[in-house]
């Protein structure tokens, strides 16, 4: 049974003006043990470590980007023209091998996000804890989110700069991108943005995001997926 509003609001503003006494809340269903702030918070870090793993393992693994519809990165949507132009000058195979490069790099780079996120993850406070558990179904990748993206981008970003650098086509990539964009001025259309590590980058920790959100949801709203008993717990009293 859901632990009612009122009671909910009391707990979370005990937290905020005075977290360093334990305060507790009672489980409704079952009878069950007192939930601690110390119980919601090492549940939270649980299931975030879950999905961290999750994430990490999934994108990191060969093909982990490239034969996933959720995860491949394309060639950027603004300058399909760009891709078009070089296959139709028989560059095709390099544009393949180009892409094939960009999500390799993805795969290479998710493998440095594990400590980012563990020490994201320990550093929760009682407060984090609360706010995540009442928030949405996302609220955990979120806070991941918000407290882990500057480090990857910094970590990630030599890895693809040194993964792309070793594809031909990247030679290619700034002067067609400089051309297409000086078109644009007469045509009208969206210029392309030429830091294509930047792109490749962002787009590996959007795919990071995307699995520890779905690991999070599952959580959620599948007891099944409560895999020990202090998830169950936890995620009992949302």
């Amino acid at each position: 049974m859901k632990i009612p509003y009122a009671l909910l609001a009391t707990a979370l503003l005990t937290v905020s003006c005075n977290s360093q006494f334990p305060m507790v809340l009672e489980q409704m269903a079952g009878g069950g043990a007192a939930l601690t702030n110390a119980d919601v918070v090492a549940g939270l870090k649980e299931a975030l470590d879950k999905g961290a793993e999750h994430a990490v393992g999934t994108a990191s693994a060969t093909d982990g980007f490239w034969k996933s519809d959720r995860l491949r990165i394309p060639f950027p949507a603004e300058a399909v023209k760009v891709k078009n132009t070089l296959t139709d000058i028989g560059m095709g195979a390099q544009v393949e091998k180009f892409e094939l490069a960009m999500n390799r790099a993805a795969e290479t780079a998710a493998k440095e996000a594990v400590p980012i996120f563990l020490n994201a993850i320990k550093d929760m406070t009682v407060a984090d804890g609360f706010a995540i558990l009442k928030g949405g179904d996302h609220a955990a990748t979120g806070f991941l989110k918000e407290k882990t993206t500057a480090e990857l981008t910094a970590k990630f970003r030599p890895i693809v700069e040194k993964a792309t650098q070793q594809v031909a086509l990247t030679s290619y990539w700034a002067p067609l991108t400089k051309a297409y964009n000086t078109a644009t001025l007469l045509t009208g259309g969206q210029a392309v943005n030429p830091d294509l590590d930047a792109y490749v980058t962002q787009k590996a920790i959007d795919g990071l995001f995307v699995l520890v959100a779905e690991e999070e949801q599952q959580i959620r709203k599948d007891p099944l997926a409560r895999t020990t008993e202090l998830l169950k717990r936890v995620f009992a009293a949302q």
